[in-house]
């Protein structure tokens, strides 16, 4: 991680969005803790990928606040990175999907392809390098996604049901990789459908309906004795 000082924890207060005369979020309330992995429920259309849109600075809130703990760096290089339920893959390779991002970034030619390489073969993917990015299938596009976020050294990742489209094997395969991000001390903040996975690598949950928190707490406390 960067010698500086820590986003987190990512503080969420009162958190509200409307757009076309709808409410998708009101009151939102939450923090997300450093090293910690936040795991997101509900139904469709309970506002989870909003949330993390918002939380993201893609979209702004029409109420409330989104706060990190340290100002995020000046220039071009973001310390929280997202991934997409259907990644975004440019038309070119693998590999040059990496060196695209890093480039973005601002690392010089050489030092962004020696760390597109690095995360290729992190995350046992240096076979793809020259494939195009476009043909490979759904869980190599995810863990390629996922091989990309790391290259950028974030602090923080938002995914959006990562795992929502695939086979058990590519399941199994990204929720290696997310114990890798966490094992290095990325924080996670995740939504997902599938109440095993967030019983396997959740700490906390937070369980949105019809656009609010209507329970929020540590995993085990969360699956063992929920209050709701």
């Amino acid at each position: 991680m960067r010698e500086t000082a820590s986003i987190l924890p990512l503080i969420v207060d009162r958190l509200g969005y409307a757009t076309g005369g709808r409410t998708i979020l009101s009151n939102i309330s939450f923090e997300a803790l450093r090293g910690r992995r936040l795991f997101v429920l509900g139904p469709n259309g309970s506002g989870k990928t909003m949330l993390l849109k918002l939380c993201h600075g893609l979209l702004d809130p029409t109420s409330g606040s989104i706060q990190f703990a340290a100002d995020l760096p000046v220039g071009r290089i973001k310390r929280h990175a997202m991934v997409f339920q259907k990644p975004v893959m440019l038309r070119r390779s693998a590999l040059a999907n990496l060196t695209h991002a890093l480039a973005a970034s601002g690392l010089g030619f050489l030092a962004r392809r020696a760390r597109a390489r690095e995360a290729l073969d992190r995350f046992g993917l240096g076979s793809l390098a020259d494939r195009p990015a476009r043909l490979l299938s759904g869980g190599e596009q995810q863990r390629l996604a996922i091989a990309r976020v790391w290259a950028l050294s974030p602090e923080l990742v938002f995914l959006d049901e990562p795992t929502s489209a695939l086979d058990p094997g590519a399941v199994r395969e990204i929720e290696v990789m997310l114990a890798q991000l966490h094992a290095e001390g990325v924080t996670l903040v995740m939504t997902t459908h599938d109440l095993g996975q967030a019983r396997r690598l959740a700490d906390d949950v937070i369980l949105l309906d019809r656009g609010q928190i209507v329970e929020a707490g540590p995993a085990q406390t969360f699956f063992s004795s929920p209050v709701t």
